[in-house]
């Protein structure tokens, strides 16, 4: 019996932030590959390894975490005023499901350095020794991201001495800037709260009402506050994951906020779309000990953040969600704002499962209305391995 012959595709494996992921340039990809569709998905389906039932991801490049199975395709920007076009696409593990409905924050700190690494920047633009600006189009929601990428002899630097909760190693530090994350794609402003309020009344069958932000900057996002549901704002990762009637909870919570968002419109289609929007609870700050054993004093943070990705409890916090605390905590009467203690603010320190970050939003009411005009933070990203991945030829 003849078996298809393995294929190799350009490949890089990278760290960016709290998260991991396989970088592909588009053209690398195999030509039917090069364009969304059936055969994209199946391509990258089967280099994460997915589906596996086993949950485990052994067949593949994924790590069997929503932090882990994550795919990144970049090319040379079609948009004006732009370096890198950059689509995110986040790969279920159970399922034959590849999510393009949002970004990845995290990874997003790694696009800079990829992108200049694998040529798709002008090296004219590019110092020989300082801070290189890389101008990102995000292609899933249409926003522009910047990222300032430390330069060396030539070369991007990165390794240094800059800490991140959540990883273990220091690296060079990348500072990001998200530019009018609750924009459309068109630059109109969009609606930042979908429902027109701060705070609304949402009411999930068989669950209760709870006070809820509805929010859309950096990726949407339902917060909730810890207490409402029981909970401290204190938890690690094995006090939500390991509870599986917390998480059918936390689940239909975050659907019938999507409905409550606008972003489906039965509660039935929160399956296909496992990416946005995502779940948060907050609480005011309180000492804590974090996964690592570190203990977070509460005097060092303003508040307490948990956030739910793909369906578990985040080990740290994702990138675009950090973009929404931030725009939340510095508009007054959110959920996020109370939480801090209120009162206007251009930044906010939270604590999550592995520690601390910060993160700055510039927001304003004009007309009665808030907007963002960008968010703010660093992270770090390293490239793990470089290569080739290789799939069955007969997978996509």
């Amino acid at each position: 019996m003849a078996h298809a012959a393995q294929i190799k595709i350009p490949a890089t494996y990278i760290r960016g932030g709290t998260s991991k992921g396989v970088f592909f340039r588009l053209q690398d990809l195999p030509e039917q590959a090069q364009v969304p569709g059936p055969a994209r998905d199946a391509l990258l389906l089967r280099v994460i390894g997915s589906p596996d039932p086993y949950g485990k991801q052994i067949d593949g490049m994924g790590g069997a975490t929503s932090s882990t199975s994550k795919t990144v395709i970049l090319s040379r920007s079609i948009k004006p005023e732009h370096d890198v076009d950059y689509l995110f696409g986040q790969v279920s593990i159970d399922k034959a499901f590849v999510d393009w409905s949002g970004n990845c924050g995290n990874l997003s700190a790694a696009v800079g350095s990829f992108a200049i690494s694998s040529g798709l920047v002008d090296p004219s633009r590019l110092p020989r020794n300082g801070m290189a600006t890389v101008r990102i189009w995000q292609a899933n929601i249409g926003k522009t991201i910047v990222a300032h990428v430390p330069i060396t002899e030539g070369e991007v630097q990165e390794t240094g001495d800059f800490e991140l909760d959540g990883v273990t190693f220091p690296a060079a530090e990348v500072q990001l800037e998200f530019l009018d994350p609750a924009a459309d794609e068109d630059g109109d402003g969009g609606s930042m709260f979908p429902t027109g309020n701060l705070v609304d009344d949402l009411e999930v069958p068989g669950v209760g009402t709870f006070k809820a932000t509805l929010i859309n900057a950096g990726i949407p996002t339902i917060f909730i506050n810890a207490g409402d549901i029981g909970y401290t704002g204190t938890e690690l990762q094995d006090a939500i994951n390991g509870d599986p009637q917390a998480l059918l909870r936390f689940e239909t919570l975050r659907a019938y906020g999507a409905v409550r968002m606008g972003l489906i419109e039965h509660v039935d289609q929160a399956a296909g779309r496992q990416h946005t929007p995502k779940v948060a609870f907050v609480a005011p700050p309180t000492t804590y000990t974090a996964s690592s054993g570190k203990v977070v004093a509460a005097a060092d943070i303003d508040l307490l953040v948990r956030a739910l990705s793909m369906g578990k409890l985040h080990h740290a916090m994702m990138g675009t969600a950090a973009v929404a605390i931030g725009t939340a905590a510095a508009i007054p009467g959110t959920l996020v704002n109370l939480a801090a203690g209120g009162g206007e603010r251009s930044a906010v320190r939270f604590g999550h499962p592995s520690g601390t970050l910060r993160v700055g939003a510039e927001a304003r009411q004009v007309k009665g209305e808030w907007t963002v005009t960008k968010a703010i933070m660093s992270r770090s990203a390293r490239v793990l391995m470089e290569g080739w991945v290789r799939v069955p030829g007969d997978s996509f």
